[in-house]
């Protein structure tokens, strides 16, 4: 995680409650929870929701931040303090850096104060913008601030209190064991079908941290396809909108037996959620499913030549112009692939042979360009020639000693 998303990114460790009965045989402690790590590839201020919140305002002000100033719109910031003029300098933990004139609870001029603030004047004008406002109850000028959308709190970080980590568990946020995943999933199908599935409320929780209703979910290891769930429940509780892409690949169970995950477990309790299963009214919605085909390479990095001279036409095409391949939309040799930015693209390709780039195969293509790219197997044209005539080879992965 820290390589993908980097060190800065990283949030928090989550400790979930994962069984109510731990084993008793184990030898040296009975494991009762799990970490959820949480990294946040683009970092911002925005707060997670975990609950929903008291509408209260909330301190501007964290001891140990560094000093900054902020220039607060004189229309944003409501005094609660008697009217009149408070001049500049030192108020407790902050210091104000212009005088102001106080009447009627607003003051006379924008106001510029420096503190160990939460935000920088940037987070400062985006909470603006949406409508935020700010308070000051004191002639401290303890500055406090108020969302006009505030309606939810974000997950308690215990770090600095009494736990190492927040907990996540049943009885304080609603988040069922592997206990309740078993059930789940016995509920779904009848039997058992999945070792050690989570259960939805776990991922639920999670979601619900983005604030946001119209959001894409990725679960790139699905298994019994406990994210689908959770959106599915989400969308349906709070009428939204998200969608989820689920991953799943086909695996052998432990006595070896060949299991087709994605479509008889995966993607069948993603249907029997959305219709309903036993006493459980269904969430409703829909979702596509798609089997990818085989891989266009190899383990050892040569082109995989089982899946098709069509589809590898399509990869290789794609790879170098990000563009939709069409074989009716040009006319050439046989080994055109199309041309794109005034660069023509040909994949000089035989199953059972060897090719060669060459002034043979020069002579049999049609389309004029500023640029040529061509694939083949060998090259025998000189780097002069190919610089002067602006041609690049590009050799075909794939191991041609077999021919």
């Amino acid at each position: 995680m820290d390589e993908i998303f980097g060190l800065h990114s990283f949030i928090e460790y989550f400790s979930w409650i994962k069984t109510s009965t731990p084993p008793s045989l184990a030898r040296k402690s009975r494991k009762t929870t799990e970490y959820v790590l949480c990294y946040e590839k683009r970092k911002t201020n925005r707060k997670y929701k975990a609950e929903e919140g008291d509408g209260g305002d909330a301190p501007l002000l964290n001891s140990g931040n560094a000093f900054v100033e902020l220039t607060f719109p004189k229309e944003t910031l409501t005094f609660k303090i008697k009217d009149g003029t408070y001049s500049a300098g030192q108020y407790e933990r902050l210091t104000l850096h212009n005088d102001i004139t106080i009447k009627e609870g607003y003051a006379d001029k924008d106001v510029r104060l420096t503190g160990e603030f939460k935000w920088t004047q940037d987070t400062l004008d985006d909470e603006i913008d949406n409508g935020t406002t700010f308070i000051i109850k004191s002639e401290k000028f303890s500055i406090r601030y108020l969302r006009e959308t505030e309606t939810f709190k974000a997950p308690t970080n215990l770090l600095k209190e009494k736990y190492f980590t927040p907990l996540v568990d049943k009885k304080e946020a609603g988040v069922e064991t592997n206990e309740g995943a078993k059930k789940e999933i016995l509920d779904i199908f009848g039997k058992h079908m999945f070792d050690y599935p989570k259960p939805s409320s776990l991922i639920e929780f999670f979601v619900k941290f983005m604030d946001n209703k119209n959001g894409i979910v990725l679960d790139s290891f699905a298994g019994s396809g406990t994210t689908a769930h959770a959106v599915l429940n989400l969308n349906k509780k709070d009428n939204g909108n998200r969608n989820f892409i689920l991953i799943q690949i086909d695996e052998t169970n432990k006595k070896g037996e060949f299991i087709n995950i994605a479509e008889t477990i995966t993607a069948e309790r993603v249907k029997r959620v959305i219709k309903g299963y036993g006493t459980t009214e269904g969430t409703g919605g829909s979702f596509d499913f798609y089997e990818l085909g085989q891989p266009l390479f190899n383990d050892d990095g040569n082109l995989n030549e089982t899946v098709g001279i069509d589809k590898i036409r399509q990869y290789v095409y794609y790879t170098e112009t990000k563009s939709a391949f069409s074989e009716t939309q040009h006319i050439d040799n046989k080994h055109f692939l199309g041309k794109h930015n005034d660069t023509a693209y040909y994949f000089n390709y035989e199953k059972d042979e060897v090719t060669t780039l060459n002034h043979t195969f020069l002579a049999t293509m049609k389309t004029k360009a500023e640029q040529y790219v061509i694939y083949a197997d060998n090259c025998l044209l000189t780097k002069d020639f190919m610089t002067k005539h602006h041609i690049i080879f590009k050799k075909i992965p794939r191991d041609i000693t077999r021919f």
